[in-house]
């Protein structure tokens, strides 16, 4: 190969394929770069790449051996971050796109969709304090998926998940695409915060422990299920009080930490990139995985419920129901519902307005 063909070649990590000449007067178009001997994967696109849940999960995914191909979507800074992420000595190639005239691009044929686009979460604010902006921003991008993916698999991070996951469904429903078992609210967070905070309480590690959270991702409709955690424990009514408080508002112990410089940024990655990883492992076939998500459900009468879920091949294959729950966990069953409610209507009126 040529110094200019190798130059080409280094340069497609910066930019993504089919764009302009390079505009250095070379004549070079730039083209697609892969390293030698990098195993085939899947196409995964993040939306929001750039932003502060963005950056850690690209670098995350581009770690994972399941992913082939990684575009990278931002309105800012996206060129910036491909640059970065690219330089990793992982096969995953790594592509760029900015703005809305490059969405379309970033997604055509992608096999999984990752979005953490949007604004965090500041002192103060509810997730739904979010959603005039965020309610938007999911809309716009669920519109492209629509067009240009419509088979992808759709992992949703934005917030607020209990409406923006409803949002994405009413766009997907317009465009006749909608298929329950591709559209995933991501609350893996949830679940690592519960493990977490369980261990320390149990002196365990939290690798070995497993803590069922249903519900929804805001304050009240996150329910863990204390009496299901694996390995079976026995709380005292005060620490399944203190548990279940530290769980449900986890993310504002992060956002009153971080003092107005943002929120939950790291820990959201590593769970987005654990769930990515499952719905990734469930296409290629993978037996016996269990998550939870917020899906489209029949576990409850509400429309979208999260609960244990199997991802497989086609998406989601089994959403489980909610097993035997005690009285405290129904008490906050009932309020979680009555809450949840409320917030996909929101999602639901905010599409059909």
């Amino acid at each position: 190969m040529d110094p200019n063909q190798r130059i080409a070649r280094i340069s497609a990590h910066l930019n993504p394929r089919n764009l302009n000449q390079i505009g250095d007067g070379s004549g070079l178009n730039r083209v697609a770069c892969r390293a030698k001997g990098g195993s085939p994967g899947f196409k995964v696109a993040i939306l929001g790449a750039a932003g502060g849940i963005g950056q850690p999960l690209a670098m995350l995914m581009k770690m994972n051996p399941l992913v082939s191909i990684l575009h990278l979507y931002d309105v800012a800074n996206a060129p910036g971050v491909t640059a970065d992420i690219s330089h990793m000595d992982t096969s995953a190639i790594v592509r760029g796109f900015l703005g809305q005239p490059q969405l379309e691009e970033a997604l055509t044929g992608m096999d999984l969709v990752i979005i953490p686009a949007g604004v965090p979460r500041k002192p103060g604010m509810t997730r739904d304090d979010l959603f005039n902006i965020n309610a938007g921003i999911v809309k716009t991008l669920s519109e492209a998926i629509a067009k240009c993916c419509p088979k992808a698999v759709v992992n949703i991070i934005s917030n607020p998940v209990n409406s923006t996951v409803p949002i994405a469904a009413e766009v997907f429903k317009k465009a006749g695409t909608f298929d329950p078992k591709k559209l995933m609210g991501v609350t893996m967070l949830d679940v690592v915060r519960a493990n977490t905070f369980v261990a320390e309480v149990m002196s365990l590690d939290p690798r070995e422990v497993d803590v069922p959270v249903v519900g929804g991702h805001a304050g009240a409709t996150i329910l863990p299920l204390l009496s299901q955690v694996k390995p079976s424990c026995s709380f005292t009514q005060k620490e399944i009080e203190y548990l279940t408080d530290r769980i449900q508002n986890g993310g504002t112990e992060v956002v009153e930490a971080k003092a107005g410089t943002g929120s939950a940024t790291l820990s959201m990655a590593y769970a987005a990139v654990k769930f990515a990883d499952a719905c990734l492992r469930g296409l290629r076939g993978d037996a016996d995985i269990v998550e939870c998500a917020f899906v489209a459900s029949h576990v409850t009468e509400l429309p979208f419920f999260a609960s244990k879920v199997r991802p497989g091949r086609c998406g989601i294959d089994d959403v489980y129901g909610l097993g035997p729950l005690n009285e405290y966990e129904r008490m906050g069953l009932e309020k979680a519902k009555k809450e949840l409610a409320g917030s996909i209507q929101k999602g639901v009126t905010f599409v059909k307005k």
